[in-house]
């Protein structure tokens, strides 16, 4: 089918981004996270009848256990949508929030819907990367081109940083400049349009009367962010991908990728609502941003950071843009390795990447960020008066994945 209309977003919100295991999502279920998230974007939308959306796609790169049992659907009704909205949940890894939006977009500009929701959601806490039960067929393991997919994703940055020839200096210094953004944002107030603020419930026994004390504390700001972090504490940690030298102290090329310079697991959860020119006009709705472009590429799985090598072109070409049309980059930073890889290979303007910090200092909940990042570019371009933002990242076996966005 052809295009027949545009897609514009008319609400962008997400949770608070929290550190997985430890931080202040670790008791909270992702389908809450989620419920919160699309509760806040309807708040943003409060002429909109809540029956002319369609459907809800949502994007989870672990889809079981507390966020299995497809968490779109549970999370729609459980936010009060009426029993007529569908959902479903998709599977990208780390662009499952991005794809959810362009699929989201896909059905309004091809005249299936007229209002739609899209999101994603992920709990590092209480789902681990690669899930509750890794099962590889074993065929992955009969050719040598197919053991990539079973690479954890620390070995294919360190794989990234010896090709790309990235130093652990330079990953140590971007890293401390996310940090440093992100810190900076916040004092700034810049986050503020794209956060919905989530209340966290404690709930502790008291031995003394039998009942369970609740207390609850609101949250604003993503957890992630140190403002003590330097150069000098960053150089101290030790890899734990790879070994710089092997059993015979023979150099490896290896072993610069750290947890300093690495993206935080972490927990949150975005949503975003879309609708056709027809349905703004008969809501009085807002548009904020239209959605432009999308384009996901196929790389070697052992590489996989590269994939927005690819995937940016081909994303710009589609839209029929250039580089310097981009305001505004979110470049996921899955680790400082790929991410400097792409930033030389693509050509970036470091100035526009990330201005406000990224993965490694505000986290990277799998198949969530898509979406949250979705929702700061689209602010973004609104508070900066820029006209085009792009949100991209790789993914797990050997992808990558662009989305533009356009101020309206």
């Amino acid at each position: 089918m052809r295009q027949v209309q545009d897609a514009y977003i008319v609400a962008a919100t997400r949770t608070p981004i929290g550190r997985s295991g430890r931080g202040y999502f670790r008791n909270t279920r992702p389908d809450d996270l989620l419920v919160a998230a699309i509760q806040g974007a309807l708040k943003q939308v409060p002429g909109l009848d809540a029956k002319a959306i369609e459907d809800a796609v949502v994007g989870c790169a672990m889809p079981e256990g507390e966020q299995g049992l497809n968490v779109a659907r549970v999370a729609a009704l459980l936010a009060g949508l009426p029993n007529s909205v569908g959902g479903v949940t998709v599977n990208r890894f780390c662009a499952s929030g991005l794809t959810a939006v362009q699929m989201a977009a896909d059905r309004i500009r091809v005249g299936e819907a007229e209002v739609m929701i899209a999101g994603g959601v992920e709990s590092m806490s209480m789902v681990p990367m690669s899930g509750n039960k890794p099962s590889f067929n074993p065929a992955v393991f009969a050719r040598d081109e197919n053991v990539g997919i079973a690479y954890g994703m620390g070995l294919t940055a360190e794989k990234v940083a010896a090709q790309w020839k990235v130093t652990r200096e330079r990953q140590d210094a971007f890293a401390l400049e996310s940090h440093r953004r992100a810190i900076a944002a916040q004092q700034a107030g810049e986050f503020a349009d794209e956060i919905t603020p989530f209340d966290v419930a404690t709930r502790r026994p008291n031995l003394d009367t039998g009942d369970v004390d609740v207390s609850t504390r609101t949250v604003h700001l993503d957890e992630g962010p140190r403002a003590d972090t330097t150069l000098e504490a960053l150089a101290k940690l030790r890899p734990v991908f790879a070994a710089p030298k092997d059993p015979t102290g023979k150099p490896t090329g290896m072993g610069s990728v750290t947890a300093g310079n690495s993206s935080q697991t972490s927990d949150g959860a975005g949503c975003l609502i879309l609708a056709s020119e027809a349905a703004i006009k008969r809501f009085d709705l807002k548009p904020l941003a239209r959605f432009v472009s999308f384009a996901s590429r196929g790389v070697p799985p052992e590489i996989m950071g590269i994939g927005p090598i690819e995937a940016i072109p081909a994303a710009l070409k589609s839209a029929g843009l250039k580089l310097d049309d981009l305001g505004w980059i979110e470049l996921n930073e899955a680790f400082a390795a790929q991410s400097l890889a792409v930033i030389d290979s693509v050509g970036l303007n470091p100035a526009v990447v990330n201005p406000m910090g990224g993965a490694i200092a505000l986290g990277h909940p799998l198949g969530a960020t898509g979406a949250i990042r979705a929702a700061t570019v689209v602010h973004a371009l609104r508070r900066k008066q820029l006209r085009y933002g792009m949100v991209t990242m790789c993914v797990g076996t050997g992808q990558g994945a662009a989305g533009i966005f356009e101020r309206v």
